[in-house]
């Protein structure tokens, strides 16, 4: 038991808001219901969280110019030279190392999908039901943008549950996932809502109930508006799935536009405003696709609020960010591409406003989207080695691999889902740094097949042994013939 004391301390308990006050609780009316497909097109209108500076247009134009042009400078002057990694090295030098006490504890060792992906004590979300309140979430709270974000691990099968009680306490309307069940042939998430077919699924652990209401699938993402119930209280709340199909673990996504579009998306359905409870944002780890993410809104965010554009250091304000979650952003080309997304954005911030039909016409949102076939299962392989935070860790839990039997059951997820996923504590997403690739597997002893074996390599083997035989053969048979001759 690590039940937080009530008002925080080193447990982190946090109020729904941390900027301004409490929220209300968003409920989803039968007439609302529509709402949804609206929110799901694309809007060419400007969010209201993320309006151009009210200045005048020329003093506007003026700094996007000297914003550009300075950004610009200093992103080519690092790709000149290559020096994303020697920042990126540095970033993590400069980052903050606070405890973790409450997630090293033997009782919550199974509520982590990565040994070395935990989160600090003094930020950490603490769940309200029952006698343990751990859950691997952080709350980012980033005071002068007055935005908040719950960063967290890709949910395991035994922890579904939780996911949906710390949604529901938080008061959150907007969950942003960034990476796939499956990925490369491994289980990076749980599935924790529920797919067409069935249209909902019941977690008994918590208590709550998740329905599928609608669904828009577009080429690269997928908005899902989902209804989620307190079966204890009956409460009904309107939660909006922002789920982004193709980035790649430890990857960029395809372009900036594409992102951009996507990160507007869940900006333009209201989910990120001060009146909401924090959006919860999560890949597999909850740390390098997790923290491009956040990062980006961000400095985009503060740009918008502030009256020096340029005074936006992107290095600052993740350094800031790490002192909430330990390792946000996993390699040098994350950080390049969060660089190359704020460049492209403040283009917007600064009054151009037609850049964002732009993104959604290069993003090709409408294309049919790629059908994914799963690879074929990989054979067994040892627990290995793995790191989601550049680190070695051993790991808690042995690799999960796609077989028949990880068909998932939405009514009972928990139960159904491959127990990879609740392996010892080590890697299925990752922290940040080294990449989360599984090794190869062993492969079995070679057996020499029959043309190995008479193959010239053997041939050549008995030669001298053949070459041998008869020059002994040839010397017995002269000696035999002189012996004749002589005695006979």
């Amino acid at each position: 038991m690590n039940r937080c004391a009530t008002g925080g301390g080193a447990c982190g308990v946090f109020p729904v808001r941390t900027c301004q006050g409490t929220t209300a609780t968003p409920v989803l009316p039968a007439e609302k219901r529509a709402e949804f497909h609206r929110l799901s097109a694309s809007s060419a209108r400007r969010p209201a969280d993320f309006t151009p500076r009210a200045h005048g247009t020329p003093r506007s134009l003026g700094r996007r110019g000297a914003t550009g042009a300075a950004m610009d400078a200093e992103f080519q002057e690092i790709d000149e030279h290559g020096n994303w990694s020697a920042i990126y090295q540095d970033i993590k030098q400069q980052s903050s190392e606070l405890p973790c006490k409450v997630a090293k504890l033997p009782e919550n060792k199974n509520r982590n999908r990565y040994r070395d992906v935990s989160p600090f004590d003094h930020s950490r979300i603490c769940l309200q039901l029952g006698t343990n309140d751990y859950i691997n979430a952080s709350l980012i709270s980033m005071e002068e943008a007055q935005r908040s974000y719950v960063l967290t691990q890709g949910p395991l099968p035994n922890t579904c549950g939780h996911f949906w009680e710390m949604v529901w306490e938080q008061r959150t309307r907007g969950v942003v996932m960034l990476n796939r069940v499956i990925e490369k042939g491994s289980i990076k998430c749980a599935q924790y809502w529920p797919e067409p077919e069935e249209r909902e699924a019941v977690f008994e652990d918590t208590n709550f109930k998740v329905v599928l209401i609608a669904e828009d699938v577009k080429s690269y993402y997928t908005v899902r508006q989902l209804e989620l119930i307190n079966l204890s209280t009956q409460e009904t709340r309107e939660i909006l799935h922002f789920h982004y199909t193709t980035w790649p673990d430890f990857g960029v996504p395809e372009s900036p536009a594409s992102f951009l579009n996507f990160l507007f998306k869940v900006r333009e359905s209201g989910c990120l405003s001060l009146d909401q409870g924090p959006v919860v944002v999560h890949c597999s780890a909850g740390i390098g696709r997790s923290g491009t993410f956040c990062l980006v809104d961000t400095c985009l965010l503060l740009m918008s609020l502030r009256k020096d554009p340029s005074s936006v250091q992107i290095k600052d304000v993740l350094l800031d960010m790490r002192h909430y979650r330990m390792g946000l952003i996993q390699t040098a080309d994350q950080l390049r591409f969060s660089y190359l997304a704020v460049i492209e954005g403040a283009k917007y911030i600064m009054g151009d406003s037609s850049v964002q039909e732009s993104w959604k016409k290069l993003s090709k949102e409408e294309d049919v989207p790629p059908e994914f076939t799963p690879p074929p299962p990989p054979p067994p392989r040892p627990i290995k080695e793995d790191s989601h935070n550049g680190k070695t860790e051993n790991r808690f839990f042995p690799s999960e691999v796609i077989t028949p039997a990880t068909a998932v059951t939405h009514r009972n997820v928990r139960k159904s889902e491959v127990d990879g996923l609740s392996s010892p504590p080590a890697p299925c997403p990752p922290p940040p740094g080294p990449t989360l690739q599984a090794e190869p597997p062993p492969k079995p002893p070679r057996t020499l097949v029959e043309s190995e074996v008479g193959g010239p390599n053997h041939q050549g083997a008995w030669s001298p042994l053949v070459a041998n035989m008869c020059i002994c053969t040839a010397l017995a048979f002269g000696a035999y013939v002189c012996y004749r001759v002589y005695f006979h």
